[in-house]
């Protein structure tokens, strides 16, 4: 007698979750972009570097405080993979103040999307390609790259702080998966601030008063706390890939921010490639559910070698979203 099937997850529950996460995902977006946005008047005061120091110190002792996380409710892997998240998410900010110190905005962020963006091309083949060229049309649109020169090292830091963006997406899914709540993230945080003033040490040595301390406190709520937890969720929900496609929306809402922020208008380019983000994210989305966790099945019978073999290729699908 064979074995009954599992059921499938129904496609209206998979759409919510696909709904959560991107949810999630988008609020993320907006608390990072305006967290940014109020933050530019403490680079006079505090630098760049200083600036993401503090914001990373006070994010790490935040989470380590209020979650306060256990040793033992770690395996050795796992608190090996959180603490490279940690410095993956150090590196992530630097990199990208060093590389907006020396290009244009616009051409810093479309540098930096490439980690994201590459992500979703390693995603499953059945549209995916189209939603990531979408995606990276409309970027190029939104931060039109070709007004600013270049400065060699402001693109290698644009560009290693997108490696660092490819990884944290990565390894944030795997902790998310093994780690339970937002654990992870309160061993991830405080490494990350460690590495974070450590290299801002010497711009705030003397630069830091308490005015701009208690300031970053609050920014640091708003970002990186609140996104980054969020993105913990929404990993949860969804496939890397579709997560990184997803992430095309940042230069949108940037660009939403600041103008109701900062008070700067788009042009028609930038219109445009807003246009072209939301299709693409709105694709990535509709496909990228993450597929249910695979329950303990019963051995295929030894009459029917061919459910062994499809059994085998759906794994291997689900290995490579």
């Amino acid at each position: 007698m064979n074995a009954p099937e599992p059921p499938e997850t129904p496609p209206s529950r998979r759409s919510r979750h696909a709904g959560a996460g991107a949810l999630m995902a988008a609020t993320a977006m907006c608390t990072v972009q305006l967290g940014s946005a109020l933050t530019v008047p403490l680079f006079g005061q505090l630098g760049a570097l200083g600036t993401a120091g503090l914001r990373l110190g006070w994010a790490g002792l935040i989470l380590l405080v209020a979650i306060r996380p256990r040793p033992r409710d770690f395996s050795s892997r796992d608190l090996l993979a959180c603490m490279l998240l940690g410095i993956v998410t150090a590196g992530m900010m630097v990199f990208f103040m060093q590389a907006i110190a020396r290009l244009p905005l616009g051409t810093a962020s479309a540098l930096e999307f490439l980690g994201p963006l590459t992500v979703s091309l390693f995603g499953p083949r059945k549209g995916r390609l189209i939603w990531a060229a979408a995606a990276a049309t409309g970027v190029v649109l939104l931060t039109e790259p070709w007004h600013g020169g270049a400065d060699l090292l402001g693109v290698g830091s644009a560009l290693l702080a997108a490696g660092c963006w490819a990884a944290y997406i990565l390894l944030t899914q795997r902790v998310g998966d093994r780690v339970t709540g937002l654990k992870g993230l309160a061993v991830s945080m405080p490494v990350a601030a460690v590495v974070g003033l450590a290299i801002a040490a010497p711009d705030l040595a003397d630069r830091i008063t308490w005015s701009p301390l208690w300031t970053m406190l609050a920014l640091a709520v708003l970002s990186p706390v609140i996104p980054f937890a969020l993105e913990f969720l929404a990993l949860r929900h969804l496939t890397t890939s579709a997560f990184g496609t997803l992430m095309s929306l940042e230069p949108a809402i940037a660009l939403m921010v600041g103008l109701l922020v900062l008070g700067q208008r788009p042009g028609t380019a930038a219109t445009l490639g807003l246009v072209l983000v939301v299709v693409a994210s709105v694709g990535a989305t509709r496909a990228g559910v993450r597929p249910p966790a695979p329950s303990k099945e019963a051995p295929a019978s030894r009459h029917e070698p061919g459910r062994e073999s499809v059994r085998r290729d759906q794994v291997s699908s689900n290995v490579a979203s």
